[in-house]
């Protein structure tokens, strides 16, 4: 018998989910530029063999990703969108995270500034001006023709930006140096889904893709293996991706779980999280010895960990909005639920415009300690209003 596919609704708990992670996203980001703080605050070292919580920022981010591919997709369905059209959607939105997320990335580094006809924060201004008008999500109201001509403006401006940049000696183009945050998100988005159109629900297939991408780590990390050549280093290159995919896959598990628990009116699909969570930390624990905890690395470790993590503080969420009722916070951070790609890039849109008229914003006995601590919090804060004030001016991002 098929499975149900996933009710149109908004599920309070997921949303809320989203919007914590976000908001904690721009307060561990804002926070990385704070002396004087406690290790527990940073992202540990490569070596560490150690977490923290800011290293779970970014795994519950890509778990969220996870957790709301089946909806998507069910919504495409009832519309009627067949595979092929809906594959189309995933391979563009996927890409579009690659091209914002290493955008991103050279406005941070590789840039010759002496040698460009604009300065780094005029560049990166254009930029998200460009990203802005490419993505948003345009009210019905506007004529197509518009829409069309704005995205087209958008597209024509980042190819100017990209002839525009010098890197190096200032003969060198621009490049993904790395992807960036958004770019790795694009990356596990596209294989989760990839996943999820070959097997839907099918959950023996679902954590034996897992199994794949943990596997496939361990194999392009094997103590002295050789180089690959060079048509196949790339190969190499995906073991990351593949821990980042293991996370966002446990993310859509949880999801259909949570879905079968809905339709079926039990709550046995609790137990079945609780038990799927303690799978992931109990095969974390047993491949510590071979690369240790990391999210420098992606380490399998920190990844199945951090899977385990979100597990539980999805469950901790659905019990505190869906099972006691405290819904009334949530108002609070539905902003950075309902437009995380604009409030994620605020920030940088901020420091790009004061750096471009020469203003800081943060006064000096703010950049160390609890002062520094404060700072970063009550910056998330302002994002979090500052999104809050595009949403009812209609201005959203949609990839």
């Amino acid at each position: 018998m098929p499975e149900p596919k996933p009710k149109a609704l908004r599920v309070a708990s997921i949303d809320a989910f989203r919007g914590m992670t976000i908001l904690t996203m721009i307060f561990v980001n804002e926070l990385a530029g704070i002396s004087n703080i406690p290790d527990w605050m940073k992202h540990a070292a490569a070596e560490a063999d150690t977490m923290t919580f800011v290293d779970l920022v970014f795994p519950a981010f890509l778990f969220i990703v996870g957790m709301s591919i089946p909806y998507a997709i069910a919504a495409r369905e009832r519309r009627g969108e067949g595979k092929l059209k809906i594959f189309g959607h995933i391979l563009l939105r996927s890409v579009s995270l690659l091209i914002i997320g290493v955008f991103m990335v050279n406005t941070e580094s590789g840039y010759n500034q002496e040698v460009m006809s604009i300065s780094i924060y005029l560049w990166a201004l254009i930029m998200y001006v460009c990203v802005i008008l490419i993505w948003s999500h345009y009210s019905k109201g506007i004529p197509q023709w518009q829409k069309y001509t704005l995205r087209l403006l958008g597209i024509l401006g980042l190819l100017i930006l990209f002839i525009l940049y010098k890197g190096g000696d200032g003969s060198g183009a621009m490049q993904p140096q790395w992807w960036g945050i958004l770019g790795l998100i694009g990356w596990a988005y596209f294989f989760t889904c990839l996943f999820y159109l070959l097997f839907k629900t099918d959950m023996i297939a679902l954590l034996t893709s897992l199994g794949f991408c943990i596997a496939f780590y361990l194999l392009m990390n094997i103590n002295g293996l050789e180089p690959f050549p060079s048509y196949l280093a790339w190969l190499q290159g995906q073991s990351g991706n593949a821990s980042h995919t293991a996370i966002t896959l446990s993310g859509l598990i949880v999801s259909i779980l949570f879905s079968r628990g809905l339709k079926n009116q039990h709550k046995h699909w609790i137990l079945y999280i609780l038990g799927f969570a303690l799978f992931l930390f109990i095969a974390g624990f047993l491949l510590r010895p071979l690369h240790g905890i990391s999210k420098i690395h992606a380490s399998p470790t920190w990844s199945l960990y951090s899977a385990g993590f979100c597990c539980l503080i999805f469950l901790l969420m659905y019990l505190i909005l869906d099972v006691l009722g405290w819904k009334r916070w949530f108002k609070y951070i539905e902003p950075a639920a309902s437009n995380p790609l604009l409030i994620y890039i605020l920030p940088y849109i901020l420091y790009a415009l004061l750096g471009f008229i020469g203003i800081a914003i943060k006064p000096d006995f703010m950049s160390s300690g609890v002062l520094g601590i404060f700072w970063s919090l009550l910056f998330s804060i302002v994002m979090m209003i500052l999104v809050a004030l595009l949403n009812k001016i209609n201005i959203r991002l949609r990839l």
